[in-house]
């Protein structure tokens, strides 16, 4: 990474929303059941890591309820 414009790893709801055409709540429903992988910034801010998005894009991601 360089310092001066450091490459983020996690990407913002909205931001995972405007890339999958879907809107706010239809991903935070898919966040919820695990379909999408995330981790809590804080008490309220959800972030998903870019890798979470590759998973799911690429069909890698577990189904939810399954171990």
């Amino acid at each position: 990474m360089n310092e001066q414009n450091p490459e983020r790893l996690t990407l913002t709801v909205a931001e995972v929303q405007k890339a999958l055409g879907l809107s706010k709540s239809t991903v935070l429903n898919m966040i919820h059941e695990g379909r999408i992988r995330s981790v809590r910034a804080g008490s309220k801010r959800l972030l998903i890591p870019k890798s979470a998005l590759a998973e799911f894009l690429g069909g890698t991601a577990k189904p939810a309820g399954v171990a």
